[in-house]
Protein backbone atom coordinates (compact mmCIF):
# COMPACT_ATOMS: atom_id res chain seq x y z
CA UNK A 1 0.00 0.00 0.00
CA UNK A 2 1.26 3.45 -1.03
CA UNK A 3 2.12 5.60 2.03
CA UNK A 4 2.61 9.38 2.10
CA UNK A 5 2.82 10.97 5.94
CA UNK A 6 3.65 14.39 6.03
CA UNK A 7 5.52 15.61 9.43
CA UNK A 8 6.77 18.86 11.04
CA UNK A 9 4.50 21.26 10.55
CA UNK A 10 3.28 23.72 13.12
CA UNK A 11 3.35 27.20 14.26
CA UNK A 12 6.13 29.91 13.23
CA UNK A 13 6.85 33.66 14.14
CA UNK A 14 6.91 35.45 10.69
CA UNK A 15 10.57 35.15 9.03
CA UNK A 16 11.18 31.46 11.07
CA UNK A 17 12.14 28.54 9.35
CA UNK A 18 10.52 24.63 9.44
CA UNK A 19 11.40 21.65 8.01
CA UNK A 20 8.39 19.32 6.79
CA UNK A 21 9.17 15.60 6.09
CA UNK A 22 7.14 13.56 3.53
CA UNK A 23 7.88 9.65 4.67
CA UNK A 24 6.97 6.95 1.58
CA UNK A 25 6.39 3.54 1.71
CA UNK A 26 4.72 0.88 -0.28
CA UNK A 27 6.34 1.56 -3.47
CA UNK A 28 9.74 2.00 -4.84
CA UNK A 29 10.70 6.08 -3.77
CA UNK A 30 13.35 6.66 -5.95
CA UNK A 31 11.35 5.58 -9.24
CA UNK A 32 9.26 8.76 -9.22
CA UNK A 33 9.12 12.48 -9.21
CA UNK A 34 7.81 14.09 -5.74
CA UNK A 35 6.08 17.89 -5.23
CA UNK A 36 5.48 19.82 -2.52
CA UNK A 37 1.40 21.28 -2.62
CA UNK A 38 -0.15 23.62 -0.35
CA UNK A 39 -3.58 24.34 0.60
CA UNK A 40 -4.85 27.82 2.69
CA UNK A 41 -7.76 28.71 4.80
CA UNK A 42 -10.62 29.19 2.07
CA UNK A 43 -8.41 28.50 -0.63
CA UNK A 44 -7.75 26.05 -3.57
CA UNK A 45 -4.59 23.91 -3.94
CA UNK A 46 -1.71 25.58 -5.05
CA UNK A 47 1.62 23.72 -6.50
CA UNK A 48 4.88 24.81 -4.83
CA UNK A 49 7.79 22.69 -5.65
CA UNK A 50 8.57 19.37 -7.58
CA UNK A 51 12.03 17.20 -7.40
CA UNK A 52 12.94 14.78 -10.35
CA UNK A 53 13.90 11.12 -9.13
CA UNK A 54 17.27 11.12 -8.71
CA UNK A 55 17.13 15.27 -6.61
CA UNK A 56 19.04 16.59 -9.51
CA UNK A 57 16.50 18.58 -10.90
CA UNK A 58 14.02 21.29 -8.99
CA UNK A 59 10.91 23.64 -9.40
CA UNK A 60 9.68 26.55 -7.88
CA UNK A 61 6.62 28.73 -7.45
CA UNK A 62 7.98 32.03 -7.76
CA UNK A 63 6.73 33.46 -4.66
CA UNK A 64 8.88 30.89 -2.97
CA UNK A 65 11.95 30.82 -4.77
CA UNK A 66 15.11 31.22 -2.71
CA UNK A 67 12.77 31.09 0.79
CA UNK A 68 12.16 27.23 0.31
CA UNK A 69 14.29 24.20 -1.01
CA UNK A 70 12.93 20.56 -1.88
CA UNK A 71 14.85 17.29 -1.79
CA UNK A 72 15.12 14.02 -1.11
CA UNK A 73 16.71 11.21 0.44
CA UNK A 74 16.46 8.02 -1.53
CA UNK A 75 17.61 6.02 0.56
CA UNK A 76 15.28 7.25 3.51
CA UNK A 77 12.29 7.25 1.34
CA UNK A 78 11.91 11.06 2.70
CA UNK A 79 11.09 13.96 0.57
CA UNK A 80 11.76 17.27 1.90
CA UNK A 81 11.11 20.67 2.72
CA UNK A 82 12.89 23.57 4.19
CA UNK A 83 11.01 26.58 4.36
CA UNK A 84 12.84 29.88 5.56
CA UNK A 85 11.98 33.37 6.04
CA UNK A 86 8.46 32.40 6.34
CA UNK A 87 5.48 35.08 6.09
CA UNK A 88 2.02 35.24 6.87
CA UNK A 89 0.53 34.18 3.77
CA UNK A 90 2.79 30.76 3.41
CA UNK A 91 0.14 29.08 6.34
CA UNK A 92 -1.60 26.60 4.66
CA UNK A 93 -2.13 22.49 5.10
CA UNK A 94 1.41 20.89 3.09
CA UNK A 95 0.99 18.10 1.01
CA UNK A 96 3.59 15.55 -0.26
CA UNK A 97 2.53 13.92 -3.19
CA UNK A 98 3.75 11.39 -5.78
CA UNK A 99 4.29 12.24 -9.51
CA UNK A 100 1.89 10.43 -12.46
CA UNK A 101 4.42 10.04 -14.84
CA UNK A 102 7.23 13.25 -15.48
CA UNK A 103 8.10 15.92 -12.91
CA UNK A 104 6.37 19.82 -14.12
CA UNK A 105 2.77 17.88 -15.69
CA UNK A 106 0.83 18.86 -12.27
CA UNK A 107 -0.81 15.37 -12.09
CA UNK A 108 -0.43 13.12 -9.15
CA UNK A 109 -1.58 10.08 -7.86
CA UNK A 110 -1.15 9.72 -3.93
CA UNK A 111 -1.07 12.60 -1.55
CA UNK A 112 -0.68 12.16 2.06
CA UNK A 113 -3.03 13.85 4.72
CA UNK A 114 -0.90 17.40 5.20
CA UNK A 115 0.34 18.64 7.93
CA UNK A 116 -0.25 22.24 8.81
CA UNK A 117 1.98 25.55 9.24
CA UNK A 118 0.79 28.50 10.83
CA UNK A 119 2.71 31.72 10.42
CA UNK A 120 1.87 34.08 12.80
CA UNK A 121 3.22 36.83 15.46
Amino acid sequence: EVQLVESGGGLVQPGGSLRLSCAASGFTFGGYAMSWVRQAPGKGLEWISDINTSGSSTSYLYSVKDRFTISRDNVKNTLYLQMSSLKLEDTAVYYCARNWGIMGKGEYDYWGRGTQVTVSS
